[in-house]
C-alpha cells in the first residue's frame, strides 16, 4: 500500500502530479488493464484531477491498494481527497465549523473494480482526521466510465457542496448531546466489532474512547465520535490475545491503509453516530 498522511497545510497549490504519482500511480495510467471489457470506456482519473482544479478542488491526499497481481497493479483501486483552495490553510480560508473543512473523496479504478465515486468528506485539522460521509446523509455519487465523466463528476462536486451546510447542522447537533458513560461503551463496543470479531478480539472500548489529545476529553457524542474513529483507524492500540496454543500474544492495532475499508468504516462509524443522536433526541 502506499500511503501518505500529509494533508497541504502550508500550500495554497495541493499536491503536485509527481507528488500525486508517488503515492497512487493509478491515478496516472495511460489505458485501462486488460481485464477490462470491450465496453469499458477508459477516462484517466489524472483528466478529472484536472478538471477539478479548474473549480478550486485541489488534491491533498493519495493512496492506493495494494495488489498481488502484477497485470492490476497500475490500473488498482485509488483514492483521492480534495479540499477547495480556499479552505487550504486555515490561518489564511474560511474554517466552515471550528476546526473543520468540507472535502470531496474520489474513488476510481481502472481496472474494471470501481466506478468513478464521488463522497463528501470532512477533514478535522486538529487531529489531520479524514472523514467520510455516510450516504444516508449526502448521497455519493457513482459515475459510468464514459466520456462525459469530467464533467459529470464537476457537476457531482456542486450538488455535494449545496448539501454540505446540513452536514455542518448535525455535526452542531452532535456537539450539543452529551453521552453517559454506559452510551460511550456501547457505541464503542458497536465500532470494535466492525474490524474485529468479538471472539477474537484484543481490545476493550475503554481503549478505543480513550483520547490522544486534552481537549478530545469531552463526552459530547461529536467528541467521542472523533476519538473512536481516529483510534479504529490510525491503530497504534496494544491489546492482548489467546492464540492457538492458549498463550497470551501481544499485538498492536494496525493503521487501515486499503481505500474499501477505509470507507467502509467511515461510513458505518457516521451512520453509528447519526443513530445514536436519533436516540438521544
Amino acid at each position: 500500500m502506499r500511503h501518505s498522511s500529509a494533508y497541504g497545510f502550508g500550500s495554497l497549490q495541493g499536491l503536485e502530479d509527481e507528488q500525486l504519482r508517488s503515492l497512487s500511480p493509478s491515478i496516472f495510467a495511460d489505458r485501462a488493464s486488460s481485464q477490462t471489457s470491450g465496453r469499458y470506456e477508459f477516462i484517466p482519473t489524472s483528466a478529472v484531477v484536472a478538471g477539478f482544479k479548474t473549480q478550486g478542488w485541489l488534491p491533498v491526499l493519495a493512496k492506493e491498494t495494494k495488489v498481488r497481481n502484477p497485470d492490476k497493479k497500475d490500473f488498482c483501486k485509488h483514492m483521492i481527497r480534495f479540499r477547495h483552495r480556499d479552505d487550504l490553510d486555515k490561518t489564511k480560508g474560511a474554517v466552515a465549523v471550528g476546526d473543520l473543512v468540507p472535502e470531496i473523496v474520489l474513488v476510481n479504478s481502472h481496472d474494471g473494480s470501481s466506478s468513478f465515486q464521488l463522497h463528501a468528506g470532512i477533514f478535522r485539522f486538529v487531529c489531520s482526521n479524514g472523514m467520510v460521509v455516510a450516504d444516508s446523509t449526502i448521497q455519493n455519487h457513482r459515475i459510468r466510465h464514459t466520456g462525459q465523466v469530467v464533467n459529470d463528476a464537476i457537476d457531482a462536486v456542486f450538488e455535494i457542496v449545496e448539501e454540505t451546510p446540513k452536514v455542518f447542522n448535525q455535526i452542531e447537533n452532535y456537539r450539543a448531546i452529551t453521552l453517559e458513560q454506559n452510551e460511550q461503551e456501547i457505541f464503542a463496543e458497536s465500532a470494535l466489532m466492525l474490524r474485529w470479531p468479538e471472539e477474537d478480539r484484543p481490545f476493550i472500548p475503554a481503549q478505543i474512547l480513550s483520547s490522544r489529545r486534552r481537549d478530545d476529553q469531552s463526552p459530547d457524542l461529536w467528541t467521542v465520535f472523533n476519538r473512536i474513529q481516529e483510534n479504529l483507524l490510525r491503530g497504534g492500540m496494544r491489546g492482548r490475545r489467546v492464540n492457538e496454543y492458549g498463550r497470551i500474544q501481544r499485538t498492536t492495532s494496525r493503521a487501515i491503509k486499503s481505500v474499501s475499508e477505509d470507507l467502509r468504516l467511515n461510513k458505518a462509524l457516521w451512520t453509528f453516530t447519526e443513530k445514536f443522536a436519533a436516540l438521544k433526541s
